[in-house]
């Protein structure tokens, strides 16, 4: 199963050029069976998605449903985007704290490894608050039922992510290549973070044209598997 992340910028490009077919174009050449998004929506209420819905419909793609607002694709600007073949068994949002205005949102998704459940977040610029996010998310999961889970998005981390982990000690960050800014990446911002019964068999930067210019963020993506169950000895 292959899951991506991907900051659109609302669609507007390093050429300052909002072009959302061009996003789609990068969207497409992902793969993915589940595409996690950020900067979907515009900045101002109502917030109207910068993605058409009939452009995402039409490339083989179903948008999940979290109850947003008419109009918007997601919440908080979080949205996410299934190929056939998944499907969701339950879905939610939440708004997270901080000064910053933000939300994540959470579906459980009947995949081909079985139940899996997906988090799309975009973390606040401020470290402390990030934290505040990620606790805040961890506490929300413990009080639903026990699945293979993935945290998904711009975690907006500069650093390496062991500040995070303290946090999360039930998730583990993937070593996600650089993918801030696009046409010279020197951070990585964007990410996810598996519990210990997932596996990144793969994962990457989508680099190709025009993904460098259709937003400051790089796509990233990781081909997930189900962990071998350590044996108990004898």
């Amino acid at each position: 199963m292959r899951i991506a992340s991907y900051n659109l910028q609302k669609c507007v490009g390093v050429d300052m050029r909002r072009h959302p077919a061009r996003s789609m174009v990068v969207i497409r050449a992902l793969r993915a069976d589940v595409v996690v998004l950020q900067e979907a929506d515009k900045r101002l209420p109502p917030r109207p998605t910068a993605l058409p819905f009939d452009l995402i419909e039409t490339k083989g793609y179903t948008i999940a449903e979290f109850g947003q607002p008419k109009g918007s694709l997601g919440w908080h600007g979080n949205a996410m985007l299934l190929r056939d073949g998944i499907e969701i068994l339950e879905a939610d949002k939440f708004d997270l704290p901080g000064l910053e205005p933000r939300g994540a949102i959470r579906a459980d998704l009947q995949t081909p490894l079985g139940p899996v459940r997906v988090v799309g977040v975009h973390l606040g610029l401020i470290r402390r608050h990030r934290l505040m996010q990620l606790n805040n998310i961890a506490h929300t999961l413990d009080r639903l039922p026990n699945m293979p889970t993935v945290i998904a998005g711009d975690f907006n981390e500069w650093g390496p992510k062991h500040a995070l982990d303290a946090v999360t000690p039930a998730f583990d960050f993937v070593n996600t290549a650089h993918s801030f800014p696009s046409p010279r990446p020197v951070a990585a911002l964007d990410g996810f973070a598996t519990t210990r019964d997932l596996q990144a068999r793969d994962h990457g930067v989508l680099t190709r044209i025009p993904a460098p210019v259709a937003s400051d963020h790089l796509p990233i993506w990781m081909d997930l598997s189900l962990r071998e169950p350590t044996p108990e000895p004898a």
